[in-house]
């Protein structure tokens, strides 16, 4: 069925269903095996957690909140809680109780659905005095504490009380309209609190559109996923979950990104969609592995390397024994290295952060095709990609189908398309600032070539994009960090980085304090590599990491020679820091602290 004949992301799900059956559709773990759960199964676990939902209140514009690990239950649980016409809001399982306050508190969301007792212990503690919030739902039973004013509901209950309604779900769900809300994910703003994109139907129907039009060149026959980004994340969202349906893949769940490497040979997948950090991981993984055997393992994989970039870079530059050479090393080597990944691999897409050029074609040269594209949570969220029939590694790839691009005057992107946000969920003054006249302003700087392929050059935010894909706000980070009295001033690094580090000003008037109680004498440059000082400061990044979830933790840090000032361009008349400047003057150091 074409994408135009669906009004909403439900009817997709249940044509779908209806149409292949007892065909197995999600996988799971249990007892150490995979077991398989049909599309005609999880559509009448869909009907009757809907139904369930219905009874406990939940109506036409109700928020509810997810808060769980990759599994069948948060499919279920999305299309239901769509197709009661509520609106989803997915939550990361590594939230601390703050983080579950604000967005509970901000989408002013009706329940939550939560897979465990020790994952609802933090939801609990955030919503036990929110007036808005009636219930939480537990996927798996257990004991959880006691939560005054909210009902604790029971998966299986609600799902036993909806096997037993009347409601025509499919029905109902075909009411659903393109320009409905479907779902409000959070991202983190440059003002530090998260703000709730509200994407619609159609946005995710657009996008599962234009994948399904750029994955057409590798074919869709067979399409096996393995999603293991969290769900909560609009990419896996998108490409993970409602990509599948509208193919008709089979989804089959990790474990753990601990244990994707036993999972691929295990799922064998055709498709596997990840943010640069995994491709770097499994970069040096591979390369340390090959190391190790040295020898002529070594050797015939650094040919295999060298004369698949060549191929790539040069398609006319192999002479006629390098090309059986080539030919020879692709069973030797390029056989082994895609049978770690389960030997059927169409398609490795890289998005959430830029991927390093060279992390590409060190995939494409050992057989293994990558692409990587390009997006933002409020494109829903994909914007472009490399096509299979001609990469260009250097690129983000051009606009999938029905998505204008242009390039302003001051070279940020901008797109337009149906699969734009409507806007963020009760901030107007933000929504104003990222949509203008229909387009979506991006935040990046860029360029197109005469083939329309998009290339990142900068990026016009201040936002953190990690190796992981994660956005994290730096003013929030360093807002914390100057809370503490040894600290006057910090900014954090680690844009398309592993983690986060940070360049520290000691507080002069606790400096001085200290330094005469350690006897130490000097001014801050001659202080800035004293290891006693140096413990000092570790204790209190220390302390404000203590309130910042995992990927906004800093983990190393240099101390700065001197303050930064107005005089030394390092602040700006109105006391804001120059990161630009900052960058150029500590680049090198910072970089070297993930050396």
């Amino acid at each position: 069925m074409a994408d135009k004949d669906w009004n909403n992301l439900v009817s997709m799900f249940f044509d779908q269903a209806d149409r292949l059956g007892e065909r197995p559709f999600l996988w799971f773990k249990r007892q150490g095996q995979y077991q398989a759960m049909s599309w005609r199964d999880v559509a009448a676990r869909v009907s009757a957690l809907t139904r369930g939902l219905g009874q406990a209140g939940v109506g036409p514009g109700d928020r509810v909140v997810i808060v769980s690990e990759n599994r069948p239950g948060w499919l279920i649980a999305d299309l239901a809680i769509m197709a009661v016409g509520g609106i989803t809001v997915p939550a990361y399982t590594t939230n601390t109780e703050h983080d579950h306050r604000h967005i509970l508190e901000n989408s002013g969301a009706k329940g939550v659905i939560v897979s465990t007792p020790k994952l609802a212990q933090p939801v609990l503690a955030a919503a036990g005095d929110l007036p808005e919030t009636k219930f939480v739902v537990i996927i798996e039973p257990g004991d959880v504490p006691p939560a005054p004013g909210l009902d604790i509901l029971v998966w299986e209950d609600l799902m036993i009380q909806g096997e037993h309604g009347h409601t025509n779900i499919i029905e109902s769900a075909n009411q659903l309209k393109r320009s409905d809300l479907a779902c409000i994910i959070y991202t983190s703003g440059t003002g530090g609190a998260p703000k709730g994109v509200m994407l619609h139907h159609g946005a995710v129907l657009h996008n599962c559109a234009g994948a399904a039009d750029v994955l057409s060149d590798v074919g869709l026959d067979d399409m096996t996923f393995l999603s293991f980004l969290p769900l909560s994340h609009a990419y896996e969202h998108t490409a993970g979950q409602f990509l599948p349906i509208r193919i008709g893949a089979q989804i089959y769940y990790a474990e753990s990104v601990e244990k994707l490497t036993t999972n691929l040979p295990e799922v064998r997948p055709t498709i596997m969609t990840a943010v640069p950090r995994l491709y770097e991981t499994l970069h040096q993984r591979i390369t340390i592995g090959v190391r190790a055997a040295g020898g002529m393992k070594e050797k015939m994989f650094l040919k295999a390397l060298e004369l698949g970039k060549r191929r790539i870079q040069h398609p006319d530059g192999l002479g006629l024994v390098d090309k059986l050479v080539d030919a020879m090393l692709d069973r030797l080597v390029r056989d082994k290295v895609r049978g770690r990944f389960g030997g059927r691999l169409k398609a490795l897409v890289s998005g959430g952060a830029p991927l390093n050029a060279d992390i590409g074609l060190f995939f494409q040269a050992l057989g293994l095709p990558i692409f990587q594209g390009y997006g933002l949570t409020e494109a829903a969220p994909l914007i472009s990609v490399n096509r299979p029939s001609r990469v260009k590694m250097q690129t983000v790839g051009p606009a999938i189908k029905d998505v204008e691009v242009k390039i302003a005057a001051d070279g940020e992107i901008c797109v337009r398309g149906e699969m734009v946000m409507q806007g963020y969920w009760r901030n107007e003054e933000a929504t104003r600032e990222m949509l203008r006249d229909g387009w979506l302003h991006t935040g990046d700087v860029g360029e197109m070539d005469e083939d329309g392929y998009i290339r990142i050059t900068d990026r016009k935010k201040d936002i953190i994009v990690n190796s992981g894909g994660d956005n994290v706000s730096p003013a929030r980070i360093e807002s914390v960090l100057t809370m503490q009295p040894e600290i006057a001033q910090a900014m954090v690094y680690g844009d398309r980085r592993p983690h986060l580090v940070a360049l520290i000003v000691p507080d002069d008037g606790w400096l001085q304090t200290w330094a005469r109680g350690a006897s130490k004498a000097g001014e801050l440059e001659d202080l800035a590599a004293d290891p006693d000082l140096r413990k000092e400061i570790s204790a209190a990044i220390d302390r404000a990491n203590t309130a910042a979830s995992t990927v906004e933790k800093v983990r190393r840090f240099i101390i700065a020679p001197e303050p930064f000032s107005v005089d030394n361009a390092q602040l700006t008349p109105t006391m804001k820091i120059r990161r630009h400047v900052l960058k150029q003057t500590y680049g090198e150091e910072l970089e070297r602290l993930y050396a």
